[in-house]
């Protein structure tokens, strides 16, 4: 019995079965269906070829006949189209491994692709916070990092995108200083062309500002609202005036384009749903990010989740574009005799994901700057953590307004030093005019 996970091998076994009759073929597209079914898109021209029409035949026999309820039969297994680069056009894609002509295009139930890599954005660098799994800190740390950077006369633009979860106003906005409208509110309203009745009123200014600026854009608004009616719409793409689409995170990403034109800000830092699914993807892959910072427990859940990303990039060949912008965060590393060993634990499980997925593969005895790999103890290197540590005062989330507004700088660097230290740099590093 063949399942979805053998879909690709069994494929890929059969092309190179039949390899020899693949270049009177030209371009090839497997459509992989909602449903998972494989099936043969080609040109049109090779309907006049009957050599190549042969070949075609016997791979698609092949697929009915190994794949079983994973491909169409024999005889609907192939479409013959004049042009096939509108087939691939908005749909996740990628070539088949060993086969630069043959290319694997996924149909899924949602518009969420980790393997569509946007350009860094031209402007202030956006910094995305992600994390596999909840519960991290996650935006404990970003609250933190934006109070730093504004102690430090920083204007800094803060984003809930975790719309399903959100919270992160909370940390920075007491209750009388939080806007009407949210991202939600935005979104939906955007649908309708309406985005401008809410634009105003989606900024809030923290009083934890210090000598910079704290700009927040929460879910939501003060009230909610219908947020559950509102949450069901916000993922709608909006249909264009060329008859095109745009799905919602390009929506979203053309707010903050707005947002950053109106707030002139130094930086921006977006909270992410935690997990592998479409808001998730879209701050990573469609919002320009210039440093995706991945945070990490030491536990089997994180590894494995990070282990299925990263392999994913890989197989799709986005490995390269991504890769030189991703650093892991050590969440909540215990503060007392154990935190050594825990740390080293913690960094050699995440070299062995980076080595194995995303490092390039250096021969022994050689080195050159043009791989991309790094020793496990090379503290430039993006697995190795940028440590944040656990901290009582600093674990209650729904106190860290108060916690902040009553903190003393060095002791949020003792916590959250190295995480805002790099931020900092790439702050720095990233900015206008540092291209």
């Amino acid at each position: 019995m063949t399942t979805f996970d053998q879909i690709l091998p069994v494929v890929t076994d059969i092309f190179q079965q039949h390899e020899a009759g693949l270049a009177a073929i030209g371009e090839i597209v497997i459509n992989r269906d909602l449903n998972g079914r494989v099936r043969l898109i080609i040109r049109d021209s090779v309907q006049g070829d009957s050599d190549a029409l042969g070949t075609v035949q016997a791979i698609a026999a092949a697929l009915a006949e190994r794949l079983g309820p994973h491909a169409f039969p024999a005889d609907r297994a192939v479409l013959f189209e004049s042009e096939l680069s509108a087939i691939r056009a908005g749909a996740p894609s990628f070539p088949l491994e060993g086969f630069e002509r043959v290319m694997v295009v996924d149909r899924l139930a949602t518009e969420s692709d980790w393997a569509n890599i946007g350009q860094e954005s031209e402007g202030a660098p956006r910094v995305v916070f992600y994390s596999i799994k909840g519960g991290v800190g996650r935006s404990t740390a970003l609250a933190a990092t934006a109070w730093a950077l504004a102690q430090k006369g920083r204007r800094v633009l803060v984003l809930d995108v975790d719309l399903e979860s959100p919270g992160l106003s909370s940390a920075l906005l007491p209750e009388e200083r939080r806007p009407a409208y949210g991202i939600t509110d935005w979104l939906v309203e955007d649908l309708v062309n309406n985005g401008d009745a809410v634009f105003d009123d989606l900024i809030a200014t923290s009083p934890l500002s210090h000598d910079g600026e704290i700009y927040v854009i929460p879910a939501h608004g003060k009230e909610p609202g219908e947020y559950i009616a509102k949450l069901g719409r916000v993922w709608m793409a909006k249909p264009r005036a060329d008859g095109g689409r745009e799905t919602w995170s390009r929506r979203l990403k053309r707010l903050i384009d707005a947002l950053e034109v109106r707030l002139s800000p130094d930086i921006i830092l977006l909270d992410s749903r935690a997990g592998i699914d479409e808001v998730a993807a879209s701050c990573i892959t469609d919002l320009g990010a210039a440093l995706i910072l991945l945070f990490a427990l030491d536990g089997e859940q994180t590894w494995s989740g990070y282990r299925v990303l990263f392999r994913h990039w890989n197989r799709a060949g986005k490995a390269q574009a991504i890769r030189e912008r991703l650093q892991l965060v050590g969440a909540m590393i215990p503060d007392d005799e154990g935190r050594v060993a825990y740390f080293e634990g913690l960094r050699e499980r995440a070299w062995n994901v980076f080595a194995g997925e995303l490092y390039d593969e250096v021969p022994p005895g050689e080195t050159t700057a043009e791989l991309f790999s790094y020793e496990e103890t090379d503290d430039a290197a993006p697995h190795y953590p940028w440590e944040i540590r656990w901290n009582r005062g600093f674990a209650a989330f729904r106190s860290l307004h108060a916690r902040l507004k009553g903190v003393d700088e060095s002791e949020v660097q003792s916590v959250f030093g190295a995480l805002i230290a790099g931020v900092a740099v790439v702050m720095a590093e990233r900015g206008p005019g540092n291209d």
